[in-house]
């Protein structure tokens, strides 16, 4: 281990001379050199097979797999390895995931509206689709202003189903987002909509429609200040924000607008492993159940 940190650490990887890290951690500079120039292992040569495929994913899902994802895409490929070995590749290789961003809340519950009671009650296991949707609202900044991104996700696969993005937080991006997510599934019969306390989401322009839309529909809001009532939400803005480059201020509105559609439409539904969903994507679920 200690000669895997030092080669991956050299002055030509912007790091410090061989001599100098061999006095700091104890160990000979011959005895480095030799394990250098060594004949490849077999199980050297298995890494190094590995270190190609795990860098191919990487690419493929541009940085944004930690350890447990790389792990499970490499086991649906036929790749028979250990959680600790691929955790030692990606370490040794600094192929790790992108680090965790802050995330704010932009919910504005104070209003005099009708507020819905709790029917989630946090049950986020679902066993048919169009039963439970959950929607929230998060904050983009671009380079001309603030961008307000509505997602609406149906529990049973995780699937994004409806989103709208736009430059002012009013009623019509909840609406927007709503009708996209009415398109793309055709709900029948009951459906339970659950968002947080949100004057956006507890209008009159929003619940009329939706209404209008879907009669049989019953909505549920998260209790007063607790997120985790709508959990499910929180996390996909988290990892939105964290997965995509070019979502911290530096792109137009135009540009913002293609990363979320590339992310959601391309990616997220369709490729990205759900750790909730056995590893599998979205889309997978919602195929066999149709």
């Amino acid at each position: 281990m200690i000669y895997c940190f030092m080669n991956t650490n050299g002055l030509d990887k912007g790091g410090w001379p061989v001599e100098k890290m061999a006095r700091v951690l104890g160990v000979s500079r011959s005895g480095y050199y030799k394990w250098t120039h060594k004949t490849a292992s077999k199980r050297a040569q298995e890494d190094s097979l590995l270190l190609e495929k795990i860098r191919s994913i990487q690419k493929l899902h541009k940085g944004r797999y930690g350890v447990p994802r790389m792990h499970r895409e490499l086991q649906r490929q036929g790749f028979h390895v250990g959680h600790n070995r691929v955790a030692r590749i990606m370490r040794c290789n600094k192929l790790n995931c992108r680090p965790k961003k802050k995330f704010v809340r932009t919910t504005n519950s104070r209003h005099t509206l009708p507020v819905a009671p709790n029917l989630l009650n946090r049950k986020f296991n679902v066993a048919v689709p169009n039963a439970y949707w959950v929607s929230d609202i998060t904050y983009i900044p671009s380079t001309t202003g603030w961008m307000y991104l509505c997602v609406i996700i149906d529990l049973y696969d995780r699937k994004v189903v409806g989103y709208s993005i736009r430059p002012d937080m009013t009623s019509t991006l909840v609406v927007q987002a709503f009708m996209m997510a009415i398109m793309q599934r055709h709900p029948q019969g009951s459906l339970i909509f659950h968002s947080d306390r949100g004057v956006q989401y507890c209008s009159h322009d929003f619940q009329d429609t939706a209404k209008r839309v879907l009669p049989t529909i019953e909505f549920s809001m998260s209790r007063k200040g607790n997120c985790w009532d709508n959990a499910v939400s929180e996390s996909f803005f988290k990892t939105l924000k964290r997965e995509v480059a070019g979502l911290d201020g530096g792109r137009s509105m135009k540009e913002v607008h293609l990363l979320v559609f590339e992310y959601v439409e391309s990616y997220y539904n369709r490729i990205r492993l759900h750790s909730h969903l056995g590893y599998v994507p979205p889309m997978e679920v919602g195929n066999k159940s149709a």
